[in-house]
């Protein structure tokens, strides 16, 4: 079915239907051929994408009008970027992956027979989907983790198949510890876990509910991408510390208006090729600053 008339690098192709079964106003345009012919989608159905997509397929080589070009638009599709292996089947039976009630049984086995979550999802149900659109050694995001199934799932199938998934759970109701953390922990799971804090900006103005050091770090990791140690040096208490021969300072205490000045540069000890220091204002010349190499 697979073949490679116009030659096309990437391959043998064949050509799949471009109309989607349901009609949808961004599918409905007319298409040119080659050929100069006019040819819109059938009556109550669409092109599968829009007008903007389809230029971009037609502009790499992925459309196809037939041998002399004046044929309907099909979509090519390449048989190197066809995956391998079987189709899923689109109907899951509650044999093959459970049940809510399934699922309600099993998170009561878990918590010693009491019905501690209303809503959670059959396990086997999110195995199947693992199966599917994971690998070996994927990270499985679950946003909206309820009673931590996905976790669950996640261990089930690395005992299956020997894989090393991992899991990134995020729950922001008052449950994430006592039911979602404590049902991985008792299906014998390792993880860690971590409570988001205060957000640092309120109304684009530094919170000063923060405690400073958190400040601190938040600025040296957001700036340089690398973990905070506050550093053993001998210099002043506002150096954040150096990284690729560039230091850093925070000069900011919530207290006073900080300033960049001379003042403050009296005070720098740590020779370095250049200088980042977060303060709340300047006095310094531009000139000055871009021969020191100092930068607010």
């Amino acid at each position: 079915r697979y073949k490679n008339p116009d030659n096309d690098p990437r391959g043998a192709w064949k050509s799949t239907d471009f109309t989607a079964k349901t009609y949808s106003k961004s599918g409905d345009y007319p298409i040119t051929t080659p050929s100069g012919r006019i040819v819109n989608p059938p009556a109550s159905r669409a092109w599968i994408t829009n007008e903007e997509n389809f230029k971009k397929l037609l502009a790499d080589n992925r459309i196809s009008f037939g041998a002399n070009g004046d044929g309907v638009p099909r979509k090519k599709t390449f048989l190197s970027e066809v995956q391998q292996g079987t189709v899923s089947k689109t109907i899951w039976k509650r044999d093959d992956v459970g049940d809510n009630q399934d699922s309600k049984r099993e998170i009561k086995s878990i918590f010693g027979g009491t019905n501690i979550f209303d809503t959670p999802k059959p396990t086997r149900l999110i195995e199947r989907i693992l199966q599917i659109a994971t690998d070996k050694n994927s990270i499985v995001l679950d946003s909206f983790a309820g009673s931590g199934t996905t976790a669950h799932a996640v261990i089930n199938l690395n005992a299956q198949d020997g894989g090393q998934r991992k899991f990134i759970l995020v729950e922001m109701e008052d449950y994430a510890e006592s039911i979602t953390a404590e049902r991985v922990r008792r299906i014998g799971g390792t993880f860690d876990y971590y409570e988001v804090g205060e957000t640092i900006f309120k109304d684009d103005e530094l919170n000063e509910q923060i405690p400073l050091e958190q400040l601190r770090a938040y600025v040296w990791e957001s700036t340089t991408r690398t973990a905070y140690v506050k550093p053993a040096v001998d210099d002043c208490d506002e150096l954040l510390g150096v990284y690729r021969d560039i230091a850093y300072y925070f000069n900011y205490d919530g207290k006073v208006t900080s300033a960049l000045d001379y003042e403050f540069l009296s005070k720098i000890k740590t020779r370095a090729s250049g200088y980042v220091i977060y303060a709340e204002i300047c006095a310094l010349s531009e000139e000055f600053m871009s021969r020191h190499s100092v930068e607010l």
